[in-house]
């Protein structure tokens, strides 16, 4: 881990850590950042599941279906 000095907000600091519950300032941003990854990855899946909705035709599906379960 690597050490960095920035200035932060301090109030902002304060709020997120008694919402969160963490202890430290350390804790408070490596969890911040956690959660920053995990909901950019969260909207990154949503975006490729979206375009992929848009792609799907109910005509295609049926006809896998029936492909899959042998009757096509």
């Amino acid at each position: 881990m690597s050490a960095t000095q920035i200035d932060i907000d301090d109030e902002a600091l304060a709020e997120a850590m008694r919402l969160s519950g963490a202890r430290t300032k350390k804790e408070m941003v490596n969890l911040a950042l956690r959660e920053y990854v995990e909901r950019e990855r969260r909207s990154e899946a949503n975006l490729r599941h979206f375009r992929a909705a848009q792609e799907w035709d109910e005509e295609s599906f049926w006809r896998l279906h029936a492909a899959e379960k042998g009757t096509a």
